[in-house]
């Protein structure tokens, strides 16, 4: 990591924090498609954000200057960092009123990174990364295909993180621009971005997801490398979903770890069903994203709709699997239509009154059932939380409220299978809360994925 760099100082500010930030590395088109996809939303969305970006080298600013020039128009500021190159400062949109140009000294490490920075009143995004150093390639050397470029950084929708790198940045612009920094500042502190706007972060991971997924088409050399570029393009379209569904807790002030606690429910459940290893990372998947649900308000931006093309591409299933707009985000990733299913029928009822196919009984996928169960009772703990009662009692009323809607809203067994867990929780067994790091999408949908040793190193950081 290049000192003095952007994400050289973000790392040091978060060292020894209780959240240390996790990078990832990230092949070159993934980049080049996350990018897009949010420069994309500003030319959808009425939001007038503040954008600040660096391209490694002035050229690739200019190869992208036309889009940039649709994306000011949309846009309240917009400060590009660059090396200066011939055509750098001349090009028409270098000359719009509302887009600053800031010429890199050949040395300054930033001028070595790549950014994309978007505070909105609506959401906020960035992408952060420097490319890996001839060291960092190691044996294989600096790849010969572009595609195979490999990048250090992250991308997050987290505002509170999104805001601290718009700040530094414009720290390391007023070395060069005192008044543009002073006019950035100015801008930023007149946006006030919400945390999480249900409608918005649909519409932009739909567009990440959909634009990650066009990458099928670039030409790779070889099979072996296509695979790799494949396993990274896959680890990021579910790494999307799982900020979606961070945001969405933390969005919940009340009970901002719901998805992580169930998670671990989960867990405990399906060891007590003795479930197989693909169904528990199945389970597992489907508790960590169960509230995007409610999004009732989120809209595809794929070309002729999630509908029509889960209704085309689905496999076929003598399970109804109603078309829920919140779940409907989910099937734009072909690995996640299951999810979307046990994610959709959650709110069916044991006794087939409820929605949205009035299923009953067995008829009810076994990890909606019991993702149903564990996110009431999950629920009804945190209800409880900051009471006075003791830990035993808070899971006894818990679980005395969920036995009143065994055989009606609950699977009869399930419930069964809760109270031996609460027995083991009220005798002293500790099920420690534990979060995925995104980095480690990858492994939730790996049918390799075995080793509870590994599981262990993956989970337990509470992600970015």
């Amino acid at each position: 990591m290049l000192e003095g760099s952007i994400l050289q100082q973000l790392e040091t500010a978060h060292r020894h924090t209780t959240r240390p930030i996790r990078f990832g590395v990230y092949y070159k088109n993934t980049l080049v498609a996350l990018c897009h996809a949010l420069e994309d939303h500003i030319l959808t969305d009425d939001g007038t954000p503040l954008v600040i970006t660096a391209f490694q080298r002035g050229k690739w600013y200019l190869q992208e200057a036309e889009r940039y020039a649709d994306i000011a128009q949309r846009s309240r500021q917009i400060a590009i960092m660059a090396a200066s190159e011939s055509g750098f400062a001349e090009h028409p949109t270098s000359l719009l009123p509302n887009v600053d140009l800031v010429a890199l000294d050949s040395v300054d490490p930033v001028a070595q990174e790549w950014h994309l920075i978007i505070l909105s009143p609506k959401y906020t995004a960035m992408v952060i990364c420097q490319e890996l150093s001839d060291a960092d390639y190691g044996s294989t050397g600096i790849p010969t295909s572009d595609l195979e470029r490999k990048f250090y950084g992250l991308w997050t929708f987290e505002p509170e993180l999104v805001q601290e790198t718009a700040e530094i940045a414009i720290a390391h612009i007023k070395k060069y621009n005192s008044e543009l920094a002073q006019k950035l500042t100015a801008d930023k502190e007149q946006i006030v971005p919400s945390i999480a706007r249900s409608e918005n972060l649909g519409a932009v991971v739909s567009r990440v997801v959909d634009y990650l997924q066009r990458q099928d088409n670039l030409s790779i050399p070889t099979a072996l490398q296509k695979q790799t570029l494949d396993r990274n393009l896959i680890s990021n379209e579910i790494q999307a979903f799982l900020r979606m569904a961070q945001l969405m807790d933390m969005a919940d002030v009340n009970n901002p770890m719901a998805a992580a606690e169930v998670v671990v429910l989960a867990e405990a459940i399906a060891q007590l069903l003795d479930l197989p290893a693909w169904q528990i990372k199945r389970l597992r998947l489907a508790s960590l994203l169960h509230r995007i649900d409610p999004l009732q308000k989120a809209e595809s931006v794929l070309t002729g709709g999630i509908a029509t093309r889960y209704q085309e591409d689905a496999p076929s299933s003598p399970l109804t699997c109603p078309l829920v707009p919140g779940a409907q985000v989910l099937r734009t990733m072909p690995r996640l239509r299951a999810v979307a299913q046990i994610i959709t029928h959650q709110s069916e009822w044991w006794n087939g009154s409820g929605e949205p196919a009035a299923l009953a009984g067995d008829e009810i996928p076994l990890e909606s059932r019991i993702l149903a169960l564990l996110a009431d009772f999950q629920w009804r703990i945190n209800e409880r939380k900051s009471s006075n009662q003791s830990r035993e009692q808070i899971f006894t009323q818990a679980l005395d409220e969920c036995k009143e809607q065994q055989s009606t809203r609950f699977d009869p067994k399930l419930v069964d299978t809760l109270a031996l867990l609460v027995m083991g929780l009220q005798q002293g067994l500790d099920l420690p809360l534990m979060t995925p790091k995104f980095s480690a999408g990858i492994w939730i949908l790996d049918s390799q994925w075995d080793s509870h040793s590994k599981i262990s190193e993956e989970i337990g950081s509470y992600f970015t």
